[in-house]
């Protein structure tokens, strides 16, 4: 990485003195304002003069950018000892395997035969769109019938088994 230094900035500086203005501007990162004293002899030479004043800052600012161009652009949070996240795999046999209606068929069996649609949601690992889709399903083939829960009104889905 490549800094920009003060003595060399300080004798384009110097340059004005043979008529060439604004050559530390150039070095400094600041092409606009050093074509600006390029062309106005630094401002008839009163820029020239405050820029004897500003060169280690303007210095100093290129450097910092130049170093801050080629960093390292990474931010790693810690937090507590929370375990960086782990790849698992699964290692199921075919027959553990259920499909989206076995899963339904099993969360009805455990919730004494009648799910709600957020129910068949949970427990099938759905979208609720979806989990409503394998319902209507159900419905069709026979296997659940819609009703209502006599207390809230709610629609619930019936199976048998």
């Amino acid at each position: 990485m490549q800094q920009v230094n003060s003595g060399v900035a300080y004798l384009l500086w110097c340059l004005c003195f043979f008529g060439v203005c604004g050559g530390q501007r150039f070095y400094t990162g600041h092409v606009t304002s050093g074509l600006v004293y390029l062309f106005t002899f630094g401002f008839l030479g009163v820029g020239q003069l405050i820029d004897l004043a500003f060169i280690p800052s303007m210095v100093n600012r290129r450097n910092i950018y130049l170093r801050g161009l080629h960093a390292q652009q990474s931010l790693e949070l810690n937090i507590g000892n929370i375990p960086r996240q782990q790849k698992f795999q699964v290692n199921a046999s075919p027959s553990t395997v259920h499909s989206p209606m076995q899963k339904l068929l099993l969360a009805a069996k455990k919730n004494g035969g009648q799910l709600s649609i957020a129910q068949a949601a949970m427990y099938t690992g759905l979208d609720p769109k979806e989990a409503k889709k394998l319902l209507q399903e159900a419905e069709k083939v026979g296997c659940a019938e819609i009703c209502n829960d006599p207390v809230t009104g709610a629609i619930r889905y019936r199976f048998d088994v």
